[in-house]
């Protein structure tokens, strides 16, 4: 009898749980049960179609479907152009972003970042390039996706290290998102190229022998999940359960099945990117 009583005050105590989470959650999301998640599926393995299946696979949606899972809800997936990632967020089409997207200060303004991850910007090239270090890259083209930050930062970096040394600056060279960047530097039209630093150990096993990495990331910062600035209550709940799975293993357990354990952080960080 004891233990069924301990097994009905523990049951009791799971249902008062759920029904509090819940509680937390914002209407729209509490009554249909649903997270609405935007993403642009073409940044392994952080997110991608797997090519045997055609479904959603990566870090970021293992991530999800934990949230999801601890919230008692299910996510309606939808894809969209990198571009289109922030817009879908503000236009409420999407409740919340994690699809590889960098926490930045310009971005801050109309949005919150809870960071997860940490990433940086890193040129590569061909293994059989004549580049042997990132300074050899002065003057050459190189090619990244032009909708995220990563411009910018090959400008402030060749603006450091050619055009301050004396040498031509790197000529950036747009791409619409990573494959296209890989795509363009096989064909010869780009010299070398750059995308964050946790997409290259993937990259480099699915292509065994085709890229060599250049040094270290040029920057060091964070990806986030990204909420609207007035959207807190949702930003918390789903902070508090970062936080859970970080405590109890999971988080570390997802990123490790990624190949991505030394890029964990110890908790979620509410917009800790310097830059």
């Amino acid at each position: 009898m004891k233990r069924i009583a301990r097994a009905a005050t523990g049951f009791a105590a799971l249902v008062a749980l759920t029904s509090a989470q819940a509680a937390e959650l914002p209407d729209s999301i509490k009554q249909s049960g649903t997270l609405r998640l935007t993403l642009n599926s073409t940044y392994a393995p952080m997110e991608y179609r797997d090519p045997a299946t055609n479904e959603l696979v990566g870090l970021d949606i293992d991530l999800a479907n934990e949230l999801a899972k601890r919230l008692s809800v299910k996510i309606v997936w939808s894809e969209t152009p990198f571009a289109e990632l922030i817009p879908s967020l503000q236009t409420k089409r999407a409740d919340f972003i994690i699809s590889g997207i960098s926490d930045r200060k310009s971005r801050r303004e109309t949005a919150d970042f809870v960071d997860y991850l940490v990433t940086g910007p890193q040129f590569f090239t061909l293994s059989d390039s004549p580049a042997k270090t990132e300074a050899d890259l002065c003057g050459k083209k190189v090619g990244t996706t032009r909708s995220t930050s990563f411009p910018q930062e090959i400008e402030a970096w060749s603006k450091a290290n050619c055009e301050g040394a004396g040498k031509p600056a790197v000529q950036y060279v747009p791409g619409e998102n990573s494959i296209d960047v890989r795509n363009q530097l096989k064909q010869g039209r780009i010299d070398a190229a750059v995308q964050g630093s946790e997409t290259l150990p993937y990259a480099q096993q699915q292509e065994a022998g085709k890229y060599r990495i250049l040094g270290k990331p040029i920057s060091i910062g964070y990806q986030g999940v990204m909420f609207r600035k007035d959207d807190t209550t949702l930003r918390e709940i789903v902070t508090q359960h970062l936080a859970e799975m970080i405590a109890d293993g999971s988080y570390k357990k997802i990123l490790e099945k990624w190949g991505l354990g030394a890029n964990g952080v110890d908790k979620p960080m509410l917009n800790a990117a310097p830059q």
